[in-house]
């Protein structure tokens, strides 16, 4: 019984879909990519908007917040695709789709962003006025720093919903794994393999995702510096610190 379940589920042709599948699957990362690093830094500007001193800059970012929570993806990917074709903007598809979930996506960052820096206590940046630092430089060095480590579980969730979420794109025929699933349907005839097979693949590529991301939260958590200057600066620390302590003891031995 199995057996034969198993011979009439497999007779999709794979090996004739392998170069394909591939290009869908390099389109589908590329989507993520840069639709990530879009979403980020368009997230962080209206995270900072969102907590001006300018009543105007934090209502625009409200409003900008409110209307992309609240208007399901689909709708913005047709908007863009369609809605700005018919008013003369034509986009091509990667730009639409990467557009779209870059607006969307930026609103839910923002608010995590927003969240991070509201988090960090005032005492740091007055400590950081004491020392003679400017509003620069006490964001990006004091501030920044314990904002991304705050946000970064929240961080992490949206990007592999954003991997998962390039999906929808195949509704504009963005030529991604859903898209390529979709043609080799339309060929074969086999929707129960094919769709089985693609949900297997953004499994393998979502689950190991989020499992990176988890142990980076850990090591995060555990005081590991984020970026290698840091932990240059770090060694350079520690490797000062032991320095300091063998000279202490080297003088506590001459004197004894």
């Amino acid at each position: 019984m199995t057996n034969d379940l198993a011979s009439g589920l497999f007779q999709v042709p794979w090996t004739d879909y392998r170069a394909d599948l591939l290009d869908a699957l390099w389109r589908t990362l590329s989507y993520t990519a840069v639709s990530f690093a879009g979403a980020v830094v368009l997230g962080l500007a209206v995270a900072l908007l969102r907590l001006s001193t300018a009543w105007p800059a934090r209502a625009v970012a409200a409003v900008y917040t409110e209307v992309f929570k609240n208007v399901p993806l689909l709708a913005i990917i047709f908007l863009t695709y369609f809605g700005l074709a018919s008013a003369g903007l034509r986009l091509d598809v990667f730009t639409a789709g990467c557009l779209s979930l870059v607006v969307f996506y930026a609103a839910y960052l923002s608010e995590i962003f927003r969240s991070a820096i509201s988090g960090v206590h005032a005492g740091q940046t007055e400590a950081g006025e004491a020392l003679g630092l400017g509003r620069t430089g006490i964001f990006s060095h004091i501030v920044l720093p314990q904002a991304l480590r705050q946000a970064l579980p929240g961080t992490n969730t949206m990007l592999v919903d954003l991997l998962k979420s390039t999906s929808l794109l195949v509704t504009v025929s963005a030529a991604e794994l859903m898209s390529e699933g979709r043609l080799i349907t339309s060929a074969t005839f086999r929707a129960l393999e094919v769709y089985l097979v693609i949900s297997a693949v953004y499994f393998a590529l979502c689950y190991p995702l989020s499992q990176l991301l988890l142990l980076l939260e850990r090591k995060v958590r555990a005081g590991v510096p984020l970026s290698p200057w840091r932990r240059r600066r770090m060694r350079a620390a520690r490797a000062l610190l032991a320095s300091d302590i063998a000279v202490d003891a080297d003088r506590k031995k001459a004197t004894v």
